[in-house]
């Protein structure tokens, strides 16, 4: 009883940080989120999270992944769209088009979305012109998928309803609903039952 109150006592500055946070910047909060440690924000754009959230953002909670903060960068003409029931654990979301998670997704320890190559392709672009030629496209989480701990998704992917990521893959083509896919690059593993 007492570890629980010392624990909660602790939490109590990162909530009320959390809670400046969505009232100061350009984002919009559901009902019922629940935070464990501090959220990172960084950049112009929009973040949006639904009703019934719960983003844990410290080792404390969920030890599995990297341990960091659950961090959200997302450049002025951006998005970051989370939806209801989704739960996240120390992840990078870093946006420079929109990156959208569904209802029900389970996010693991870890994970990277990047929608962006952060850098261009080309070496005169990158080297002499400023690297402002840099290729983004949406990533789309649909409804009830599970990314495994450590996973990257990178830009242009959609992963379909109810699939799964296995633990430290990196997902760079879209990955049909109800299948499993691991490894990198990641492939398809087997398909799950409706």
């Amino acid at each position: 009883m007492i570890k629980k109150f010392i624990l909660a006592i602790s939490y109590l500055p990162f909530k009320i940080w959390n809670l400046l946070l969505f009232q100061v910047t350009n984002s919009e909060k559901g009902e019922n989120l629940v935070t464990h440690g501090q959220i990172i924000r960084r950049g112009k754009g929009f973040l949006q999270v639904g009703n019934n959230c719960k983003i844990n953002s410290n080792a404390t909670k969920n030890p599995v992944g990297i341990a960091h903060n659950t961090m959200f960068y997302i450049a002025p003409e951006a998005e970051i769209i989370i939806h209801n029931n989704v739960g996240i654990s120390t992840s990078l979301f870093y946006s420079r088009s929109k990156i959208e998670i569904e209802d029900n997704v389970l996010v693991g320890g870890g994970c990277q979305f990047l929608d962006n190559d952060f850098h261009s392709l080309d070496y005169d672009e990158r080297v002499h012109n400023g690297d402002k030629m840099v290729k983004s496209a949406p990533i789309i989480v649909r409804e009830g998928a599970f990314i495994g701990t450590s996973s990257i998704i990178l830009k242009g992917v959609t992963i379909g309803a109810r699939s799964i990521v296995a633990a430290g893959s990196v997902v760079s083509k879209d990955i049909p609903p109800l299948e499993i896919w691991g490894g990198n690059p990641a492939k398809f593993i087997k398909k799950l039952k409706d």
